[in-house]
């Protein structure tokens, strides 16, 4: 079947269609990640993106039930270069397109995704429309030109848990599955991580859920954690009533600026208790310090882009998925910056100067991607063991 996908400046490519019938808008981006795609389209932080992975082949080991990062996919459309609808994989329980429309995201392969990617790159990332049932360009266009943009929108009420909720599933292996509580108990599914057996753990954590990956979850977990996710408009009140040892403020899509709700809390948690917030999370603590946001030209999606830890020198290739970057001028020494982007000098890290608090822009938890910053959240719990103890970080 024929596809076709149009952006806001009125550039055409056409493909042929995959997965879901019908269209889907949003702002178009590329990942340079070279696996973990159902990872990638089960990442909330893509709510409002088209995602194009940069890979060539996609869908070679189709998908299964463990891999997924949240209760459902988000990605609102899919582009590849090329397509593969049987899967070699000993995992795979159904193919990448069978999946695609069980939840109607609609998808094109055949295009020429370096032009796109390239496109993207000289003149940013902008609205866009796959399409399987209008195939007019101009008709397209106009549609895309229509569609309201990433800035102002507040995404993250649509991705967010409605209820909170206890997570005790630890990191995965193979033979045995999912670990309970680091360890402890017996294996579960990654989508009912609520129905497990909880034992004792050192830390008691609240997640503030702006569109958390289960990867970060497992390893808050595997850190000593005990973790209870709230939704992200929980008033900082409620949160300080359950005791908690530490915050953990998760990733999630959209504009920072326009979770207006989220940084008032966030601004009355600083200096009462340690905070450790990631992506989003690391942008509404820059709000919430008084500072400013402002949108990157393509952002920063993929498994390998390299970040100075500036408190230890080293460098490390991370996992990133964002659009927004904090302004580290706008904190007038509010915090400092801990880690910065070696491609482009934006900040990835911040560090209250006073008060138990830390962020990272980019992902510890990978999925997907390398594994060299999940010592952070050993970071995390020896602040809020410092704290506990009445030791300065």
């Amino acid at each position: 079947m024929k596809a076709l996908l149009a952006l806001a400046d009125g550039t055409v490519f056409q493909g042929t269609a995959f997965g879901a019938e019908g269209e889907a808008v949003g702002e178009v981006v590329f990942n340079t990640s070279l696996t973990g795609y159902q990872e990638i389209l089960t990442d909330p932080s893509y709510k409002g993106q088209i995602v194009t992975m940069t890979y060539p082949e996609i869908g070679n080991v189709g998908v299964n039930t463990e891999d997924v990062e949240s209760r459902q996919p988000f990605v609102e459309g899919f582009i590849v270069k090329e397509y593969w609808e049987r899967p070699s994989n000993w995992r795979a329980q159904k193919s990448l397109a069978a999946y695609m429309r069980e939840h109607n995201i609609v998808g094109i392969q055949g295009i020429d995704t370096r032009a796109l990617v390239r496109h993207i790159r000289d003149y940013g990332a902008q609205q866009a429309v796959i399409s399987t049932i209008d195939l007019e360009p101009q008709s397209l266009t106009a549609k895309a030109q229509a569609a309201p943009g990433l800035e102002g929108r507040d995404l993250v009420k649509e991705v967010t848990c409605s209820e909170p909720y206890d997570w005790k599933q630890g990191q995965w292996e193979l033979g045995t599955g999912y670990r309970e509580n680091g360890g402890e108990g017996t294996q579960s599914s990654a989508l009912s991580p609520q129905h497990s057996v909880p034992s004792p753990q050192s830390f008691f954590v609240i997640a503030y859920d702006y569109g958390i990956k289960f990867n970060i979850l497992r390893n808050l977990v595997e850190s000593g954690c005990r973790v209870r996710v709230v939704p992200a408009h929980t008033p900082a009140e409620e949160v300080l009533a359950l005791k908690p040892d530490g915050v953990f403020l998760s990733n999630g899509p959209g504009d920072p600026d326009a979770v207006s709700y989220a940084i008032h809390n966030v601004a009355a948690l600083i200096g009462k208790i340690p905070i450790f917030g990631i992506c989003l999370g690391h942008q509404i603590i820059g709000l919430a310090l008084g500072g400013k946001t402002y949108k990157l030209k393509f952002g920063h999606h993929g498994g390998n882009q390299p970040v100075m830890d500036l408190t230890t020198r080293k460098v490390e290739i991370t996992s990133q998925n964002h659009g927004f970057c904090v302004d580290v001028d706008s904190l007038q020494s509010r915090a400092e910056v801990t880690h910065v982007n070696l491609n482009d000098q934006t900040v990835e890290g911040l560090a209250h100067l006073q008060h138990p608090l830390f962020s990272v822009q980019y992902h510890p938890e990978a999925s997907p991607g390398p594994h060299d910053a999940n010592y952070l959240f050993a970071r995390f719990t020896a602040l809020m063991d410092q704290h506990k103890t009445g030791e300065r970080p």
